[in-house]
């Protein structure tokens, strides 16, 4: 089967589209995907590169997320059938994630455990269903499932025209806050405004903190004025102590990453003086992706796809991952 192959960590040259990799067999306890659509995160970029501590079996097919049709059922599995619509959660339970501890859906079929499946409603295309697991998930999980945002919140989403961040400004805006959405060049912020972003900052020219403080009135210690009620805040690195200062008093900081460094100055007067809350968000589960699902059979919510390119286009597909050239989800169909 066709496949993309990782062969050694390094760059993205380390990257190949095989024509002969082993189509896999569905073995006790699983079923055979014929992949319909992945998409891309940047954890891939992640594995390209190697990250210490995680030793991943290579060669190995990248890609965490994806939906398509059950090709083959094996011994030990009940209510499924062949043809069935599913998304994949990417956590195999007793191996790790797919695309990194074993082949993951940057091909034409994949090995999955029968536990990772989740059936897909009608009306949600496959290209949808594979935007979500890593990205919207995550986010689902982090406003929605810890129930940080309310109606009427000012939420403030740095990084916000990537995967987590687009679903982040679309699930806070489907909760009624007002959103300011930070994001590099006009066109993103456009795309933004047009998904509904209340506000739109161009984080590589304005301060995000100072921006927010004089729209919205320095936070007080006494009262709940000024400030925002929520920060979104997946990057770390310089822009955590920021973060503090914008947020008004018992505001919410909301954490599920940090791509811009994990170890940040920190000042620890912010937390105590205006009694804020860091609240944490690890990864995602069936109940986060079955809700998204349904959100989009609705007509509530529509992921932001930039791109869907073949398999043949998907190292350019990773490529624009890589140097932040896309606006959300790049979803390949192999």
């Amino acid at each position: 089967m066709r496949a993309l192959v990782l062969a050694e960590h390094g760059s993205l040259e380390n990257l190949r589209v095989v024509e002969d990799h082993p189509k896999p067999t569905a073995s006790e306890g699983h079923v055979v995907i014929r992949v319909r659509a992945s998409s891309f995160n940047y954890h891939d970029v992640f594995t390209v590169r190697g990250m210490p501590g995680i030793k991943v079996p290579l060669p190995v097919v990248i890609g965490l997320d994806m939906a398509g049709e059950i090709d083959e059922v094996g011994t030990g599995v009940s209510g499924w059938s062949k043809g069935d619509r599913v998304l994949v959660n990417p956590l195999n339970k007793r191996r790790g994630l797919l695309g990194e501890m074993m082949d993951g859906g940057m091909a034409e079929y994949c090995l999955v455990a029968a536990e990772q499946l989740i059936r897909m409603p009608n009306g949600v295309s496959f290209e949808d269903a594979a935007s979500l697991p890593v990205a919207y998930g995550t986010a689902h999980r982090m406003l929605v499932t810890h129930n940080t945002v309310k109606a009427g919140d000012r939420v403030l989403v740095l990084g916000a025209s990537g995967g987590v961040g687009t679903g982040c400004v679309l699930l806070a805006k489907l909760a009624g806050a007002e959103v300011i959405a930070c994001a590099g060049g006009e066109d993103k912020m456009q795309r933004l405004r047009d998904l509904g972003a209340d506000h739109v900052i161009n984080y590589k020219e304005v301060d995000f903190s100072k921006w927010a403080i004089e729209k919205f009135g320095k936070p007080q210690r006494r009262t709940y004025e000024g400030g925002v009620d929520v920060v979104v805040n997946f990057t770390g690195g310089d822009t955590w102590a920021p973060s503090l200062k914008c947020l008004k008093r018992g505001g919410k900081l909301l954490v599920c990453g940090a791509t811009a460094g994990h170890d940040p100055k920190e000042d620890l007067r912010y937390v105590w003086s205006f009694e804020l809350q860091i609240i944490g968000s690890n990864s995602f589960y069936d109940d986060n992706l079955a809700d998204l699902m349904q959100l989009i059979a609705e007509g509530k919510i529509k992921p932001v796809v930039d791109k869907i390119l073949p398999l043949d286009q998907a190292i350019e597909g990773l490529r624009l991952i890589e140097q932040r050239e896309v606006m959300g989800k790049v979803v390949i169909t192999p």
